[in-house]
C-alpha cells in the first residue's frame, strides 16, 4: 500500500527533518513514509508491518515517532549489534538533534537478561561450587581473567558505570559466569548486601524513568508471552528485525534437559536436604542417563516408555527435594549455595513436568551428543503465533520493522506467523477498530533507495545437476572457480553447511592460489569479516552467522555464491512437526513452513550484496530448483527485484568487467 502525502508538515515530518538536517543525512522518501506510518500506528493503536529496504534509514524512521509518542515504547531487536548500534550511536546523536523540541520526551535506557551483567556480590564474594561452597578465584588459568573482571567490575560499580558484559574486557562464557548470575541464582535486591549498587537494579530504575527502553526480542519474550515481568508498563512496542521475533521466541520458550543437569541440582541438593530426598535425584538422574543412552535420536511422536518413565522420576524426585529444602532463616538470607540448590531444583522440575506432560502444543526430541556436549532432550512449542496473538498483540500497539517481511511478494506469510489473520488486513487511517476477536493490521512496503534492477543482477545455475545429499558434485565445485575467478575474489559464499563451505574453500585454494580464501572457522567471525573488508582480492565461505550478520558495503563484495535453496533439514524436529501439523489442518506444509522459511534466509542472503547506491554486483544461486520448480516463483519474488539470467558467460563477462573497473 501507499501513504497519501499529506497537506502540510507534521511534528513527525518535522522532527525527522531537523534530525536528518543535524546528522548530515539526505530526506529519503521511504524513510519519511516509514516515520508517517509508524506514528499514525501508534496513534490509532493499530499493528503494523513496514518492510524497509537497506539503505531507508529505518531505526529513524521508527525512532522519531516513538520519542514523539505519548506514552513509554519499547525498542526491541535481534541482534546485539542492532541493540549497541541504538543505544550508543543512534539514540545520542537523535537526542542531540531533536531532544529539546517540544513535545519531544528524550529519555531512554537499555535493558537486558541478568546475566548480561556483571553480579557484585559474586565478584565480591565468590562463585558457589557444584556443593554451594564460596569458591574465591577459580584455579588454572582462568584466575587472572577472572580477577581482570573483578577489578573491572568494580572500577564500573566505583565510576556508575553499565556493568555490562558488551563493556568488559575480552573473556570467554566460561569467565564471565564467574562474574555474573542468571535469574535463578539471584538473591534478589532485598536481601543482596549489594542490593542498592546491583549494575541490573541500576539498569531497571533508569528504565522506570525513561520514555524509551531498547531491549532484545527475548526479553520482550519472556515479558510479555510468558508473563515474567522484566520491562516497566508499556503500551506500545517496536520489533525491529522482525523477521528474527518467531525463532527467537520459540527459542526463549524451549527447554533442555541433561543427565548431568539433574545430578548437579541433586549435589548442590544434598548439602541443604537432610532426608533422602537430594539422593532420590541423584538415583533418577541415573535413571534418565539410562533410558537416554537406550534412545535413538530424533523427535517423539509420542514419549517413549523409557523416557516417559525417567522423567516421571525425575520430576517426582525434584519436586520432594523442593519441599524438603529448609526455611531458610533471616541470617541465611543472603546465602549464595542455597539459592543455586533452589534454583537448580525449580528448573529442573519445571522442564521435567513440562516433557512429562507430553502435550500436544510440544515438540519433544533427544539431541545427539558428542564428544563434548551429551545427549540432551529438548522441548520446544509446536506454534507461537497463538501465544503472540493473546499476550503481545492483543495487549499492546506493534510495529513490525525489517528488511525481510514481505516473503513471496505478500505479507501474509510473516503475518500469520506472527498471530495476525489475513482478513484482519486494513488500510493505514480506516479507523478499523481493534476487538477482541479482531486485530487490525497494516502491512506498508516503503521500498528501497536501490535500483536493483541496474545494480543487481540474480544469476541461476539451471544448467547444474540438482544438489544431492552427499555434498556438492565437481561440475557445482567447477562453476564456483570459474565465478570466482571471474570476480578476482571479492565473494561471500553462503552454504548450506559447514562441511560444502570447507570443500568449496579448499578447492578454491588449490586453483585460485593467487586469492586469499577464507573459511568459516580459521578464525573469529570479526577478524575474517575485517580480512574480508582489507583486501578486495579475498574470498570468504561460510554458514548461517553470515547470512544475516554481515554488512560489507563497496568493492568488497561483488559476487554472493548460495550454494542451494535453504531448505530446513529433513530431520530437523520443530520444522518437520510444524510442517506435519499444517498439513494436518489442511494447508501445505511443505509451502507454509519448508518454503517460507527459506524464502527469508534466501532473501537475507541476497541483501549482502547491495548495501549503499553505488554498489554492483551479482547473487549467484548454484540451485537449478529456483527456475525449475513450481516453488521457484514464490522463492524468487521474495528476493529483491534484481535482472534475472541463467547463462553462465553472461554472468562471468559482467563480473570481469565489475573487478576491472574496481581495480582501475
Amino acid at each position: 500500500m501507499t501513504v497519501t502525502e499529506p497537506a502540510s508538515q507534521t511534528p513527525v515530518r518535522e522532527a525527522l527533518a531537523d534530525a536528518v538536517a543535524t546528522l548530515g543525512g539526505a530526506t529519503r522518501e521511504g524513510q519519511v513514509l516509514m516515520a508517517d506510518a509508524v506514528a499514525q500506528a501508534l496513534a490509532d493503536e493499530e499493528h503494523l508491518l513496514v518492510e524497509a529496504g537497506t539503505g531507508t534509514g529505518k531505526s529513524l524512521a521508527y525512532l522519531v515517532p516513538s520519542l514523539l509518542h505519548d506514552s513509554r515504547v519499547v525498542v526491541a531487536t535481534a541482534t546485539l549489534a542492532l541493540q549497541h548500534q541504538l543505544v550508543e550511536r543512534d539514540l545520542p546523536r537523535l537526542v542531540k538533534a531533536i531532544g529539546s523540541r517540544p513535545g519531544v520526551d528524550a529519555s531512554f535506557a537499555v535493558l537486558k537478561g541478568r546475566s548480561n551483567y556483571a553480579c557484585l556480590h559474586r565478584v565480591r564474594e565468590g562463585a558457589p561450587d557444584d556443593q554451594g561452597t564460596l569458591v574465591d578465584v577459580p584455579l588454572g588459568p582462568m584466575a587472572e581473567k577472572v580477577l581482570e573482571l573483578r577489578s573491572w567490575a568494580e572500577k564500573e560499580a566505583e565510576n556508575g558505570g553499565s556493568g555490562e558484559r558488551d563493556a568488559a574486557p575480552r573473556h570467554t562464557d566460561r569467565e564471565w559466569r564467574q562474574v555474573s548470575v542468571n535469574h535463578r541464582d539471584c538473591l534478589g535486591a532485598a536481601k543482596c548486601p549489594f542490593g542498592e549498587e546491583c549494575f541490573v537494579e541500576v539498569a531497571r530504575d533508569k528504565a522506570q524513568k525513561s520514555h524509551l527502553i531498547v531491549t532484545n526480542h527475548s526479553l520482550l519474550a519472556i515479558d510479555a508471552i510468558e508473563g515474567v515481568p522484566m520491562i516497566p508498563e508499556y503500551d506500545a512496542v517496536v520489533i525491529d528485525e522482525a523477521h528474527e521475533l518467531v525463532a527467537r521466541v520459540t527459542q526463549a520458550a524451549t527447554d533442555e534437559l541433561t543427565a548431568a543437569e539433574v545430578e548437579r541440582a541433586a549435589r548442590r541438593a544434598q548439602k541443604h536436604v537432610e532426608g533422602s530426598e537430594a539422593d532420590d535425584l541423584a538415583d533418577a538422574s541415573d535413571a534418565l542417563r539410562a533410558a537416554i543412552n537406550e534412545t535413538s535420536p530424533g523427535r517423539f511422536v509420542t514419549l517413549p516408555e523409557l523416557i516417559s518413565d525417567a522423567l516421571v522420576l525425575v520430576r517426582d524426585a525434584a519436586r520432594s527435594a523442593l519441599s524438603a529444602l529448609p526455611k531458610p532463616k533471616d541470617s541465611d538470607g543472603a546465602d549464595p549455595g542455597f539459592q543455586q540448590a533452589k534454583g537448580g531444583l525449580q528448573e529442573v522440575f519445571t522442564t521435567a513436568e513440562r516433557m512429562a506432560a507430553g502435550s500436544e502444543h510440544d515438540v519433544i526430541w533427544l539431541n545427539e551428543g558428542s564428544d563434548r556436549i551429551p545427549p540432551r532432550l529438548c522441548v520446544a512449542p509446536l506454534q507461537v503465533w497463538a501465544q503472540m496473538r493473546e499476550k503481545l498483540l492483543r495487549e499492546k500497539t506493534v510495529v513490525f520493522a525489517s528488511a525481510t517481511l514481505k516473503l513471496g511478494g505478500d505479507f501474509g506469510p510473516v503475518a500469520g506467523s506472527l498471530g495476525l489473520k489475513a482478513e484482519e488486513r486494513t488500510e493505514l487511517g480506516a479507523g478499523a477498530q481493534r476487538t477482541e476477536d479482531v486485530l487490525p493490521w497494516v502491512g506498508l512496503d516503503v521500498g528501497s533507495p536501490f535500483d536493483y534492477g541496474r545494480q543487481g543482477i540474480l544469476y541461476v545455475a539451471r544448467h547444474l545437476p540438482p544438489p544431492g545429499r552427499d555434498g556438492m558434485g565437481a561440475k557445482t565445485l567447477d562453476e564456483i572457480v570459474d565465478l570466482v575467478d571471474a570476480a578476482d575474489g571479492r565473494t561471500l559464499g553462503l552454504f548450506s553447511s559447514r562441511r560444502a563451505a570447507e570443500a568449496a574453500a579448499e578447492v578454491v585454494r588449490q586453483k585460485l592460489p593467487q586469492l586469499t580464501t577464507l573459511a568459516q572457522g580459521d578464525a573469529q567471525l570479526p577478524e575474517l569479516a575485517a580480512q574480508f573488508v582489507a583486501d578486495p582480492h579475498t574470498v570468504l565461505f561460510g554458514t548461517l552467522s553470515l547470512w544475516q550478520g554481515l554488512d560489507v558495503p563497496g568493492d568488497t563484495c561483488q559476487l554472493v555464491i548460495i550454494d542451494r535453496i535453504p531448505f530446513p533439514r529433513p530431520d530437523d524436529p520443530l520444522m518437520s512437526a510444524r510442517q506435519q501439523a499444517a498439513d494436518k489442518a489442511g494447508g501445505n506444509g511443505f509451502m507454509q513452513v519448508a518454503a517460507t522459511h527459506a524464502a527469508l534466509l534466501l532473501a537475507q542472503g541476497a541483501g549482502r550484496l547491495i548495501r549503499t547506491t553505488t554498489d554492483r554486483g551479482v547473487v549467484a544461486v548454484l540451485d537449478a530448483r529456483l527456475a525449475t520448480a513450481r516453488y521457484g516463483g514464490f522463492l524468487k519474488a521474495s528476493l529483491p527485484p534484481m535482472w534475472a539470467t541463467t547463462d553462465p558467460a553472461i554472468v562471468r563477462q559482467a563480473l570481469k568487467r565489475l573487478s576491472e573497473s574496481a581495480s582501475a
